[in-house]
């Protein structure tokens, strides 16, 4: 028996507070949670900053990686004997659904943006380069780890392969959704996946579900709409990731300016320089990154100590509703005022902006297309989802966006009583 064909003697279970039970039959998947790349998703938070909002998100990405592997695991076993299905594509579906977060870092978006990195690229990066989980991946055949990036890179030729982890309705949302709404503790995020499974059925090029289960899709993207805007974008959770961007651009602005650490920052020494080399890259994780702000409360500079003091023990900034197209001499005015009583607004006055779409149907030409969501009618014929759902209908293609100004209602507050900046300010913030 080949590599790619080879069972474990005995099924191997997780326990797991959403789906009960993660199944793994396949001798290439259990080597590949094996891996140190994988088992390095222990310590990455599936959702960064939540923590400090919702105490109880502390599950991480190989929580959710294992999720989503389940998952197509279960979609899989429903298509085996169903036209358009080729069961030759089984074992790639389910090594990307589960690698297919791999790649990413220690409070991965906040990360990106300061450092311009992209987590997808390091997931290709980590399949195709010399790691263990290349190697287990090639001993299935030459070209397999090259098959699992292109799904992941949504390349691969085969575009129902692709819709199974990416899409806007794909085993990825499905298990986030759940999976960070029982970790939160609300009730948004819970939708009939049992339902959705048993009416999804493969085409040529995508996922699709049956019109029988319209209300279930429904539930789904509601509750995809929900949790964007009651968790995701939580203003709280957002505060904490303005502190944390701003510890990484305060350390990185200090390193350029040859300011010398108390204790030598060698695991950023390559984010610092834009020059991350893999290794480099898989050994920073949450835990080095917090010992890290842990360490440098006690640094000389006021401002990187004061932003690591607040992140680590939750002293965050305060907010308020502020759109800067619409306030933007409010927002220089403010800007000038803080720079007159000695808070530097560069780190301490922070407009933060979150939007989403949770539905769209195909608009050809655009620079992200979203494959939309199809239903299958008794007639055989496919229709949009918004065609028939006056629900969906509502939101499908309406962006919507927040406004958020944060700053420092202490530092504020300690401002001389009879000071006039302190009591303009006020009368902005107001």
């Amino acid at each position: 028996m080949t590599y790619k064909d080879q069972q474990l003697s005995e099924e191997k279970v997780f326990k797991d507070p959403v789906h009960r039970y993660i199944h793994v039959k396949d001798q290439v998947i259990w080597d590949l949670i094996g891996t140190p790349e994988f088992q390095r998703l222990r310590r990455i938070k599936q959702l960064g900053t939540s923590y400090v909002t919702f105490h109880g998100a502390e599950h991480s990405r190989f929580n959710h990686s294992l999720g989503v592997y389940e998952i197509v695991r279960r979609i899989l076993s429903n298509f085996e004997g169903k036209p358009f299905w080729n069961q030759e594509e089984r074992l790639l579906c389910l090594c990307a659904a589960l690698l297919h977060d791999l790649g990413h870092g220690p409070f991965s978006h906040s990360f990106e943006k300061v450092f311009k990195l992209d987590h997808e690229a390091f997931t290709r990066a980590i399949i195709l380069g010399n790691t263990h989980v290349h190697h287990i991946l090639q001993r299935v055949e030459q070209n397999f780890p090259q098959k699992v990036a292109d799904v992941i890179n949504k390349t691969y030729e085969d575009k129902l392969v692709i819709s199974l982890i990416s899409s806007q309705i794909d085993a990825d949302r499905m298990d986030y959704l759940q999976r960070d709404a029982y970790y939160t503790g609300v009730s948004y995020g819970h939708f009939d996946m049992e339902r959705i499974l048993r009416v999804m059925r493969p085409t040529e090029d995508q996922l699709v579900i049956k019109d029988t289960g319209m209300h279930a899709v429904e539930d789904y993207i509601m509750s995809r709409y929900q949790m964007y805007w009651q968790v995701y974008f939580h203003p709280v959770t957002r505060s904490a990731e303005v502190i944390l961007s701003k510890i990484l651009h305060r350390s990185k602005y200090l390193f350029e300016n040859n300011y010398t650490f108390k204790l030598n920052p060698i695991h950023f020494l390559s984010f610092f320089t834009g020059q991350v080399q893999l290794e480099e890259y898989l050994n920073l994780d949450e835990s080095v990154v917090l010992y890290y702000f842990q360490m440098w409360k006690e640094e000389e500079d006021p401002i990187l100590s004061d932003l690591c003091n607040r992140f680590i023990n939750r002293q965050l900034f305060k907010y308020i509703e502020f759109n800067p197209n619409q306030q933007m001499v409010a927002w220089q005015e403010l800007y000038s005022l803080f720079q007159e009583v000695g808070i530097d607004p560069s780190y301490y006055l922070v407009v933060d902006s979150s939007s989403d779409l949770p539905y769209d149907f195909y608009r050809p030409g655009e620079e992200e297309e979203r494959l939309p969501i199809h239903l299958l009618t008794k007639k055989n014929e496919l229709r949009e989802l918004s065609r028939l759902s006056d629900i969906v209908e509502s939101i499908s293609g309406k962006k919507r966006t927040d406004n958020k100004l944060y700053f420092p209602l202490d530092f504020l507050e300690a401002l001389p009583s009879g000071s006039k900046a302190k009591k303009r300010i006020f009368e902005i913030l107001r």
